[in-house]
């Protein structure tokens, strides 16, 4: 009995998709078919085809039509045959991809010569932009054995449509980690995964909370056009050495900080700040949203504990993933007051959307293995050895440039001379060097601004080649 088409596609993986029409019989059509497959691309150089008697059976066609096609198109050039390696598209063979094929040219037309495609633009041959970790680190070995067992452990149940809430083994390891290690206080009933920081603010506004909302008056613009375009009033809060100037808050419903390591110019949120904002939340009946982007990397000393344990119920505790392992797993939570957890799940819908479960559960394990605390680790000593790496070289090759902020996260603020921050932004860029000034993150409706500067990251180029890029950095500085 034939074997089946669909017992060969589930034996080998392969389609083929052929239409067999025209005069001269099956074994003419098959040949025609087969050009036109590799003449227009759809099959390339080098395509494996399906053997004699699989296609055969698809086509419904007897397998020796199959086999005096291909031995045809062999003879012609189209095809090669050898043993143990099947038949195969031969290399070499000129095609016309479809999308430029029209009507075929009448006799004697002069060939068209297809457009060239316009050239690609080069990707910069030194990236410091700030914003990711080293994506050469990502812990593969350890993330697969975590995803293996994840996958040998997960119950049926796993596989039906996900809680918006998120995998139950995810907000329970997360709930411990927190605690641990940042100071958060909560529970896994009020943990909601996303997929992002981005994601929250979308999740939180304007469905659950209203503006106007306070804002550091250096942060991401991106985070603040998600915010206009939820019809939110952003209102820039000056930022010093010591974060946010807390005490110039005013009538605002909410305030967004970033308290570990004020993003981009680098101070933690002095103490008494941290205090007098919890104060104010209180006084307000507010509510805070505290963006904990990189709190597990700081250098000089322990990194201090969230502000959300010093009053849970008016502290919105955001974190993810994207700094410490990968953006692209597109893995985050919000550790939320008790009353906003409904009302968030309410927006998530009845299913989730976002983030994958096998991924959920895979960071689950990879958290209560210890495999995310070892990474962790050995990234907070990388980091801190290619941070240190620019200081020297600053020091050496342009002293009169300080590097201002804690020594902490992946990205670090050089102070230049007044006047020079646009001028060196574009030395930079015909120099093949990616990375931004700091007036690229000042609020529109900042009244203040800081001195000129350049926010670099220094996580983002792989190990290799740090060092050029430290280099090439160094020579778009302006003297001294």
């Amino acid at each position: 009995m034939a074997e089946s088409w669909v017992n060969y596609a589930e034996r080998i993986g392969a389609d083929l998709h052929l239409e067999l029409s025209g005069s001269g019989g099956r074994r003419a059509a098959l040949i025609r078919a087969l050009r036109e497959a590799v003449r227009s691309g759809r099959l390339a150089p080098g395509t494996r085809l399906p053997p004699y008697r699989s296609l055969a059976a698809d086509l419904g066609v007897a397998r020796n039509t199959v086999a005096d096609a291909y031995a045809e198109l062999v003879a012609e050039g189209w095809l090669t045959a050898r043993q143990g390696s099947g038949t195969r598209v031969a290399m070499g063979v000129p095609s016309t991809p479809s999308r430029q094929l029209g009507r075929a040219a009448p006799p004697g037309a002069p060939a068209r010569v297809p457009k060239k495609a316009p050239p690609r633009a080069r990707g910069p041959r030194h990236d410091l932009r700030q914003g990711t970790p080293d994506a050469s680190s990502f812990p593969r070995a350890a993330w697969l054995t975590s995803y293996r067992r994840a996958l040998q452990q997960a119950p049926n149940e796993a596989f039906g449509p996900g809680d918006p809430a998120g995998r139950i083994e995810l907000r329970e390891a997360l709930a411990e980690y927190l605690a641990r290690a940042r100071g958060v206080r909560t529970e896994p009933g009020r943990i909601v995964i996303c997929s992002g920081f981005a994601h929250a603010l979308r999740l939180l506004f304007p469905a659950v909370l209203r503006g106007p909302l306070a804002v550091e008056s250096y942060g991401l613009g991106f985070h603040r056009e998600l915010l206009a375009a939820a019809s939110v009033r952003t209102v820039p809060l000056p930022v010093d050495e010591d974060g946010a100037q807390v005490a110039e808050l005013g009538r605002e419903w909410g305030v967004l900080l970033t308290p570990a390591h004020q993003f981009p110019t680098g101070g933690p949120l002095h103490p008494e700040r941290r205090a007098a904002v919890i104060d104010w939340a209180r006084a307000r009946g507010g509510v805070i949203l505290e963006d904990d982007y990189d709190g597990e990397f700081r250098y000089d000393r322990k990194p201090v504990g969230a502000v959300q344990g010093l009053d849970p119920e008016r502290v919105i505790h955001i974190g993810s993933v994207s700094k410490s392992l990968s953006p692209a797993l597109r893995l985050g939570w919000m550790a939320l007051p008790e009353r906003y957890v409904d009302a968030v799940l309410a927006v998530k819908g009845e299913r989730e959307a976002w983030a994958s479960v096998l991924d959920q559960l895979t960071l689950a394990d990879f958290l209560v293995s210890g495999s995310y605390d070892r990474h962790v680790r050995r990234m907070r000593q990388r980091y801190r050895g290619r941070r240190d790496r620019l200081v020297a070289a600053l020091a050496a090759r342009a002293p009169h440039i300080e590097v201002t902020g804690i020594a902490a996260g992946l990205h670090a603020v050089l102070r230049l001379p007044p006047g020079t921050e646009r001028s060196t932004v574009k030395a930079a860029v015909w120099q093949g060097v990616a990375l931004d000034g700091l007036a690229e993150f000042r609020h529109p409706a900042a009244v203040t601004a800081a001195p000129d500067g350049l926010v670099v990251g220094y996580a983002t180029p792989a190990e290799h080649a740090y060092g050029a890029a430290l280099d090439a950095l160094c020579g778009v500085l302006p003297p001294g």
